[in-house]
Order: structure tokens, then sequence, then C-alpha cells
């Protein structure tokens, strides 16, 4: 009988605890705190993604009414190559510079991470150092690569002048801008290094040290062990890399916008990336309404890319 007056007990305790009022206070108290990042999303991510919408069905230039023109935008940027010249060249200008970028990227960070995991002493440091490029304005990391890809008195040159190599105008010869971007994106893999070493700190040291005892070498351990271990890892980069490499714009505007330049994305618009493009069209040509279709052209090929690689991902695991 002890048991059953115990639970009814409780259940009255609990029940009066959480009365009405209770209930309204924590749901008040839960909106208080929510509110700040609720009306962070309303008034700058959901109100001017919804505004892009309605104009990139119009005909609007920033100072005089927005003209409704309905899907005429989006047609006359896939189809008309008299109006919008250079959209499909961007288009191609930013997926040769994705396939170049992200894998580079991703090279370089997990080589930096894997360097990083088997130092013991000065580990901080080293991190730290590869990790400056990522919080460098982009300001800064622009006028110090135009600097080094000078054709005259750029660094690169100069070391590939030692070893009896001939200097290259990187920056104004077309077939050498999107390589020579990609590089400074994988120089600029900071934040993909940390997430790949903390991956490295995640695989189980039983593991290794059982391939160590059947005798595997270290390419075997990589390739075996620690590269299959790190495949969500992988697939996390690769999926987030894609995205910003299709996004690029701040560090390709500063570089082809030095020393008073017009921006058009360097010699026969080769650097002329998506981005860039669409900023051209906003800001520029007095075209916000395209611009604004742009962007959503561009929201729905991520999309479709993003869709593609979790696919491919489900389809390799079954």
């Amino acid at each position: 009988m002890a048991a059953p007056a115990l639970a009814q007990a409780q259940v009255a305790t609990g029940s009066r605890r959480g009365g009405p009022s209770a209930r309204r206070r924590d749901r008040l108290t839960g909106w208080l705190l929510v509110a700040p990042a609720l009306a962070y999303f309303l008034i700058f991510l959901l109100y001017p993604a919804l505004s892009a919408l309605y104009y990139s069905f119009t005909d609007w230039n920033l100072r005089s009414d927005a003209a409704w023109v309905g899907l005429a935008n989006y047609a006359d940027l896939l189809f008309d190559d008299v109006k919008f010249p250079h959209f499909w060249k961007s288009v191609g200008v930013t997926l040769q510079y994705t396939l170049i970028a992200v894998p580079l990227t991703m090279v370089s960070a997990l080589a930096q991470a894997l360097l990083l995991n088997a130092i013991r002493r000065g580990a901080n440091l080293f991190r730290l150092l590869l990790f400056l490029p990522v919080v460098t304005a982009e300001a800064a990391v622009g006028a110090i690569w135009r600097w080094l890809y000078d054709p005259q008195y750029g660094l690169i040159n100069a070391v590939l002048g030692l070893f009896g190599i001939p200097g290259q105008n990187w920056l104004n010869t077309p077939e050498l801008v999107i390589p020579a971007l990609a590089f400074i994106a994988a120089w600029q893999c900071g934040i993909s290094m940390i997430i790949y070493l903390a991956g490295l700190k995640g695989i189980p040291g039983a593991i290794t040290e059982a391939a160590v005892i059947d005798g595997a070498g270290p390419w075997q351990r990589f390739w075996r062990v620690t590269f299959p271990m790190l495949r969500p890892t992988t697939f996390y980069l690769l999926v987030t890399g894609v995205i910003a490499a299709l996004q690029v714009f701040g560090l390709v505007y500063v570089i082809f916008s030095g020393n008073g330049r017009s921006v058009t994305g360097g010699p026969e618009q080769s650097g002329l990336t998506y981005v860039l493009h669409l900023y051209l069209f906003a800001f520029r040509y007095d075209a916000m309404g395209a611009a604004c279709a742009m962007s959503f052209i561009l929201l729905v090929f991520i999309m479709i890319v993003t869709a593609l690689q979790f696919r491919f991902v489900k389809q390799e695991a079954a």
C-alpha cells in the first residue's frame, strides 16, 4: 500500500509544480531566449531572401520603381547571349575553379593535418601559423598575392628562377588565372585542416596499433585505416567546399580590382566567377532584378549539386 500512495503523492506534487501558470512561464521564457535569434532570422535572412525572390521577377535598378517582368530575367540569363553575353562564361569559370580548388584544398588540408598530428612539440604554434590565412582580411590577402604573382618582382617567379624555371605572368595569362586562384584557396585551408585534425584525433589508437602489429607500413595504414575512417569528415568538407567554391567572390574581386583597374575578372574574363558577375550586374550595370535572378539560379544549382553528392554517398554505402 505504501508504493501506490508514494506514486500518487509524486503525481500530485508534479501537477502542482507544472500547472498552467508554470507552463505559460516556461513557454514565455523559451520565447524570450530564442527571440534574438528569431528576430535576426526574420529581419536579416528571411525578409531579404523573399524580397530578392520578388525582385528577381522585376526590372529594377535600385533607383526607380520595380517593373514586373515575370520570368523574363531567368529566360534572358539562360538563353539570351546578346543581352547577357558573359553569363555562361561565368558559369564555366566557376565550375573550372571548383573542380581545381576543392580537391587541391582538401589535399592540402589533409596533408597539414597529418603533419600536425605527428608533431609532438610546438603543435599549437604550427596550428596557429597555419590558421592565420583564414582570419587575415581578404583585402590584405589579395594585396599580398598580387605581389607574389607579380611577373617582375613577385616572390613566386623569383623562386622558380632559382631552379631555372621561367617566370609566368600569372594573373594576366588566361590559362593560368584559375590555377593561380585555386592555389590561393589551397593556402587558405585552415578551417578544413582543423576539421581533419579533429577527425584524426578521433581515430582510436588501438586500431592503428593493430595495423602496425599486422605489419602494415605507413602508406598502408593511411590508405587502409586512416583515410576510410575519415570518410565522414571528407564528405562534409567536400560538400561545404563545393558550396564555398561556387560562391567565391571576395578574393577574386580584390585581386582583379587592384591598382584602380576595372573589375572584369582578368584577361578575357578568365577570372569572371559567377558571384563576381552577379555583383557587376547589381552595382555596375544597374540590373538588380537580373542579379537577384542569378542568385536564385545559383541557389537551385547548389541544391542540386548537394543532393547529388548525398545520393552518390548513399549508393556507395549501400
